[in-house]
């Protein structure tokens, strides 16, 4: 590339980028077009100026031609929207500056028609930016407000989770039902998609702002040269030479496209106005610390069946069930993490809780549920049977519970090894630990505890499984190889 050559700036706007909180500040953008507003408030006000000043040289003569001049020697405000070569709004300027001085030895006559028709049009061009810029500034101002309340909940919602995770392994795992970071992380996913959902909003309704802005900056130089049309007119009755200058006046803000500055201020200022082409923020590309920590990941997930705590209530209801590293086996109404706060149902503490030994599709958990709900309360210590899709899915939950239930670290495996084969001793202890856990439910023949350290199936040796896992009948039926 030749040295000449300049690189323009990168696009940035509102586009929000991968991080779960960005940084960038979502009024940027309704900033820049709000300031333009006020660059054409005060453009006007210049040509408002001009022509009550012309008004009075009219009066006043010679001397207060110069006054007229002062009006428009300083730089426009906001200047730098304007292109500064000629054909735009700066040249116009520019050209009045230098007809204006030619104007000194002008007469008064037209004064009062100056006042009568040229100045309202100006005036009424005034209150209609102004209106504009209200509506820009009042109209991005709350739903920036609502980004940002959005974004706090989310960061406040993260660093609950960074606090969690970081402490999982010194705390052995054991946490409050909410305070899982599973629970959390699902908690997190659901405030993240609210803010997403108010942050494309916001850049939708900025760009229909900023795709209007084109047509209304057209209608502003149609009204500022109908403005110096009548001007001129009104000027026409002084001598040739005054009128010529106008004319030339009138020419140079004629000779402005209606899109002439509004393409040189886009091409300008590319990388602060929002991208029509950028594609809006998905969820499934943002990612979030500690979004793949282990604590989160569940052992086992899936719907399964069960029957009502309530005694007079009759069959079964299905829901999404999960077992997590933390020990606790949650219940949810279903997986979806977007259209309501996941919160568990039911939260049984499984060290703490009995399992039964699956028979057939159906195994149950007698544990007290640990939720903060009312229901929950009340309920206490109860017996939950639950009722799987196969035999094969029943076995798989149960030594799913049974590894969390006894766990004292490691993560459990999807196909853990079956136990071993016991001795009659075996058999004795199995005999007794029946006959405790044996509460009055006639399917269950046997139970783990989280009373009793029970090691992982997949972490065991032999002469450990034998010496701390119950044998069963259902145990007695597999065999595992040393």
């Amino acid at each position: 590339m030749s040295g000449d050559s300049k690189a323009m700036p990168l696009r940035q706007g509102t586009t929000f980028g991968d991080e779960a909180v960005p940084e960038i500040d979502p009024t940027t953008t309704a900033g820049l077009l709000t300031e333009r507003l006020q660059a054409w408030k005060h453009a006007v006000v210049y040509l408002e100026d001009y022509v009550s000043a012309v008004e009075k040289i009219h009066k006043l003569h010679a001397k207060e031609y110069e006054k007229v001049l002062k009006t428009i020697s300083h730089p426009l405000k906001e200047g730098h929207h304007f292109d500064q070569g000629l054909g735009g709004v700066a040249g116009f300027f520019e050209n009045v500056r230098v007809n204006t001085q030619a104007l000194v030895n002008s007469n008064t006559e037209t004064e009062k028609t100056l006042k009568g028709t040229v100045l309202p049009i100006l005036e009424r061009l005034h209150k209609e930016i102004k209106a504009k810029h209200k509506e820009v500034s009042h109209g991005v101002e709350k739903s920036a407000k609502e980004i940002e309340k959005a974004r706090n909940a989310t960061q406040k919602h993260i660093e609950l989770l960074g606090q969690h995770t970081a402490s999982f392994e010194s705390a052995g795992g054991k946490f409050n039902p909410t305070d899982d970071p599973y629970v959390l992380k699902r908690g997190v996913l659901h405030r993240l998609n609210k803010q997403i959902i108010a942050e494309n909003n916001h850049s939708n309704d900025l760009l229909h702002v900023q795709d209007g802005f084109q047509a209304f900056e057209a209608h502003v130089i149609q009204v500022i040269q109908e403005a110096m049309e009548a001007f001129n007119q009104v000027a026409g009755g002084q001598a040739e030479k005054t009128r010529a200058l106008y004319a030339d006046m009138l020419g140079a803000v004629q000779r402005i496209p209606g899109d002439f500055e509004w393409k040189g201020f886009n091409e300008r200022n590319t990388h602060r106005l929002v991208n029509p082409n950028d594609p809006p923020r998905s969820l499934d590309a943002v990612t979030f610390p500690n979004q793949g920590h282990s604590s989160t990941k569940p052992l086992i997930e899936g719907s399964l069946e069960r029957k009502s705590r309530n005694k007079l209530s009759w069959g079964t209801h299905s829901a999404y069930y999960i077992v997590t590293p933390a020990k606790y086996l949650h219940e949810f109404k279903d997986d979806d993490n977007l259209q309501h706060d996941p919160k568990p149902e039911l939260s049984i503490y499984l060290p703490d809780a009995v399992v039964g030994v699956p028979s057939g599709e159906k195994f149950s958990v007698k544990g007290k549920d640990r939720g903060k709900s009312f229901s929950s309360k009340l309920a206490g210590t109860s017996e939950l049977s639950f009722q799987a899709h196969s035999p094969a899915d029943a076995q798989k939950w149960f030594e799913a519970i049974s590894v969390a239930a006894g766990a004292t670290g490691g993560a459990y495996e999807s196909t853990p090894a079956s136990p071993v084969v016991g001795g009659p001793s075996s058999q004795s202890s199995t005999s007794s630990k029946v006959s405790k856990v044996d509460t009055g439910h006639k399917d269950q023949e046997a139970g783990i505890t989280g009373a009793e350290a029970v090691s992982s199936p997949t972490a065991m040796s032999p002469t450990e499984k034998v010496a701390s896992v119950p044998i069963t009948p259902a145990t007695e039926e597999k065999k595992v190889l040393g």
